[in-house]
């Protein structure tokens, strides 16, 4: 069952689950350009998958078999549904699944889920347990994973990542910072080579994640702290060449970004709003000549079809 962890390279390197951001397009992509070695979906509600608005979250599932490995994240402060959850991500076919313990949203937090189970290591166990029997319960067996943070207010990353590798998780991913941090200051990797020691021997794999840019920088993270992996999130946004170690040249990248819009067009577009592209499309034109002009018409574009003619605009200018 956790074949598909043993296989991975060391260090391996993953795609951070980021919402609104990792969607189907995006993953797709990401794919297609310089694949990582493992993916997430963007997290999604348990209690949502287990309500009457269910097929609305489901959008949020779609993969394609060319992005395996892939994880389902999921965020609950309920077991019951966490465990009904893990058998729907086991029977959609997905190579494990993934409990969001780090997520600072208050909205996440008041159901007593994401970041508050830092503060509640009874429930954290019990959902970890949870997911375990549902993801094994089901007629095809995944493994199960945590994604957390060094702590809330103060870090205690020995105390937390001694009780999580407790209930035996295949993997932890750990964010190099507390929840009360957020992503103001520098990820703190000596934090991660704690955990790394606290896991040895526990057949545990430790994935670092904070502030890695570049497979390099990921690669020297790695010989530093003695992780297993290391998961790439705002590094990616723009670059989905990231894991692929090269740098486009101006024509392939608006090329790209085109085919973005595309597989959003796809995919997602009776789903969701054409607006969430905006966030990328900023990110992929930083640092190309005339950005701040670019990035100002795009975010203006009222629709995909203008979005997709003012890209096509630039291939044009720039073929040679």
């Amino acid at each position: 069952m956790d074949s598909i962890w043993q296989a991975l390279p060391r260090p391996f390197f993953a795609l951070a689950p980021m919402a609104n951001i990792t969607d189907a397009a995006f993953r797709r992509v990401v794919t297609r350009v310089g694949k990582a070695d493992i993916l997430w979906t963007e997290f999604v509600s348990a209690d949502g998958l287990q309500s009457r608005g269910k097929e609305k979250l489901l959008i949020d599932f779609l993969y394609s078999e060319e992005e395996r490995p892939i994880i389902a994240q999921l965020f609950s402060g309920k077991p019951e549904n966490i465990e009904r959850s893990a058998v729907l991500c086991a029977e959609l076919g997905f190579d494990g699944v993934d409990i969001n313990m780090g997520c600072p949203d208050k909205t996440v937090e008041k159901q007593s889920a994401g970041a508050a189970l830092i503060k509640n290591p009874s429930l954290a166990l019990e959902l970890i347990a949870a997911a375990k029997q549902g993801a094994t319960s089901a007629s095809r067996r995944i493994p199960v994973s945590v994604k957390t943070r060094t702590g809330y207010n103060t870090h205690i990353t020995e105390e937390w990542i001694q009780l999580l590798l407790s209930a035996h998780p295949v993997a932890i991913t750990i964010h190099a910072r507390t929840r009360k941090e957020m992503s103001k200051v520098p990820a703190r990797w000596e934090e991660i080579a704690k955990a790394v020691q606290l896991a040895k021997n526990s057949g545990v794999l430790i994935i670092g994640n904070g502030d890695v840019k570049t497979v390099a920088e990921g690669r020297a993270r790695a010989q530093e702290t003695g992780c297993d992996g290391i998961m790439i999130g705002r590094g990616a946004i723009g670059n989905p060449w990231v894991f692929a170690e090269r740098t486009p040249d101006v024509r392939e990248r608006f090329t790209v970004m085109r085919q973005h819009v595309s597989a959003f067009r796809q995919l997602l577009s009776a789903h969701k709003n054409f607006t969430e592209m905006r966030k990328h499309l900023a990110a992929y034109v930083k640092g190309l000549p005339g950005a701040a002009e670019l990035r100002v018409e795009l975010l203006n574009a009222e629709t995909l079809d203008g979005i997709d003619t003012i890209l096509t605009r630039e291939i044009d200018k720039n073929s040679y």
